[in-house]
């Protein structure tokens, strides 16, 4: 007779627990499992040790297990099957594709370089499908209109087909970058000229080209605490030392910035709508940063990744729109308000900066694709994006709205929403005892998606502590109210039924 698989952990190796060191049991067994699946030692389906066995086997409670398997399943490395186990994913958030095993102790020696290092183990936030509540970042694309947008592909292709096969200008399509210059002086008070505006291959592209000509390799640079963990790549990627400044209801704290990186060479900032706290900069702190900027020739960029979703008066102006210094660096991206499989966004950068930005681009990748640029020029030009834009503000404050009575109806006397005013998300804060991590894992088994808030947190920041980092980022763009209603409901039930809770 057959003997049945017996989930075993023989392949992860010995594993050593600091059971009198400061971090906590769960976090040090989640980050030896986690590299295991990352190393190989783990494999795709293989079935993890029921939570009861391992605590045994270890002498461990079961609840630091149990918090470990949730903790790896909100973020995807490991999938939950009711009543057959815990299994490692078969598509890993952030895992390097595999080679033949043994085949690196070949190359031990020849690795990966110091900023390689810090690239490949940056925290990163995993994905999800775009079908799950509450996915962040993603438009309703019910409500784009595909259909147009073929229409002028292939207008493009039919009139200038052969003019836009050839090598395209590194820095963009030409009318294309006319027509954002126009609608960012309009509308976002940016001062640019067309020939300041660049179009790259997504904002991230953008945030990565401009820290690779800015910085140098120990060069130190601020980033928001919390923040956005691509922003804090792209700094990775150019050797950046990163000091990480805390936020509060007025943006980035100039002064502790000042306190503890006065030296940098680089704030990196989201001043229209602060990701992930959702806060405005103040106009003090803006020009404070302006000073500080001028003062120590340092650089300030801008990323307005979503400041078109603004539900409260006007849109505000740029902070780029306030700089006399030539100090500011602006980017923003078509991939919210359109589709994210779009990948174009731009970036307007002081008159100096053109030509090394047109040397760069071409030596690294010649330029972004000039199709799809020549079929966004027409859908600006033609009016048919401010004419989606109006659609979607309407669109998405009515699901903002309801997501925000949602919550004030379940989850009544046991957590709050919090909701800036603009973005496609809400925060909603979660009590201490209801820890954001666990609840993600036991909500990933429902089929929702839980971004954490205290994954936007740096784990050796001093702001990083358990009250200020603990809720959920609830992305409501891309569902509609009746369904926000049920995933919000189910989340309480969830949350309140909570051991600890």
């Amino acid at each position: 007779m057959a003997r049945s698989a017996r989930p075993v952990l023989s392949s992860l190796g010995p594993v050593a627990l600091d059971r009198d060191g400061a971090e906590p049991l769960h976090r040090q067994l989640y980050r030896a499992l986690r590299q295991a699946v990352l190393d190989g030692r783990l494999r795709p389906g293989e079935r993890l040790p029921p939570s009861r066995a391992l605590a045994t086997e270890w002498a461990l409670s079961r609840n630091t297990v149990v918090t470990t398997y949730d903790t790896l399943l909100a973020e995807g490395y490991v999938t939950g099957r009711v009543g057959a186990g815990t299994f490692v994913a078969a598509s890993l958030p952030d895992a390097a594709p595999g080679g033949a095993a043994g085949r690196d102790e070949a190359r031990r020696g020849v690795g990966l370089s110091a900023r390689g290092r810090a690239l490949a183990e940056a925290p990163s936030i995993a994905r999800d499908r775009v079908g799950r509540p509450f996915a962040l970042g993603t438009p309703d694309l019910e409500a784009f209109p595909f259909a147009l947008w073929a229409q002028l592909i292939g207008r493009c292709w039919r009139h200038g087909g052969r003019a836009l096969a050839t090598e395209p200008d590194p820095l963009g399509y030409g009318p294309l970058r006319a027509e954002i210059a126009a609608y960012l002086r309009a509308v976002r008070a940016v001062r640019c000229e067309p020939e300041q505006v660049v179009i790259v291959s997504g904002a991230q592209q953008g945030l990565a080209l401009m820290a690779q000509l800015l910085l140098d390799p120990g060069d130190a640079a601020w980033v928001e605490e919390p923040g956005w963990p691509g922003n804090r790549a792209a700094l990775l990627g150019a050797g950046a030392r990163l000091v990480p400044v805390p936020v509060d209801g007025e943006g980035i704290d100039v002064a502790a910035g000042m306190a503890r990186g006065a030296d940098a060479r680089l704030a990196l900032v989201t001043p229209s709508h602060q990701f992930p706290l959702g806060v405005t900069m103040s106009l003090a702190r803006r020009l404070r940063l302006l000073d500080w900027a001028a003062a120590r020739d340092a650089w300030i960029v801008e990323d307005d990744y979503d400041s078109e979703f603004r539900y409260a008066g006007p849109p505000l102006a740029a902070l780029q729109g306030l700089d006399g210094a030539g100090r500011v660096i602006y980017v923003g991206s078509f991939s919210k308000v359109m589709f994210p499989a779009l990948r174009l966004g731009y970036v307007v950068v002081p008159p100096d900066l053109v030509e090394p930005v047109r040397a760069a681009r071409r030596h690294f990748d010649g330029g972004t694709s000039v199709v799809p640029q020549a079929a966004l020029h027409r859908f600006l030009a033609d009016g048919h994006f401010a004419s989606h834009l109006r659609a979607m503000r309407s669109l998405y404050a009515a699901k903002r709205t309801a997501i925000l009575a949602s919550i004030e109806t379940a989850f009544a006397g046991f957590a709050t929403a919090e909701a800036g005013e603009a973005g496609m998300h809400v925060l909603l804060r979660l009590p201490p005892d209801c820890p954001d991590h666990v609840l993600a894992g036991r909500a990933a088994r429902i089929g929702l998606t839980t971004p954490c808030l205290s994954g936007y947190y740096r784990a050796d920041a001093e702001t990083a502590d358990a009250v200020t980092g603990n809720g959920f980022l609830l992305g409501f763009a891309a569902h509609d109210p009746a369904a926000l209603d049920r995933a919000v409901r189910d989340l309480a039930r969830l949350a309140v039924d909570m051991p600890n809770g």
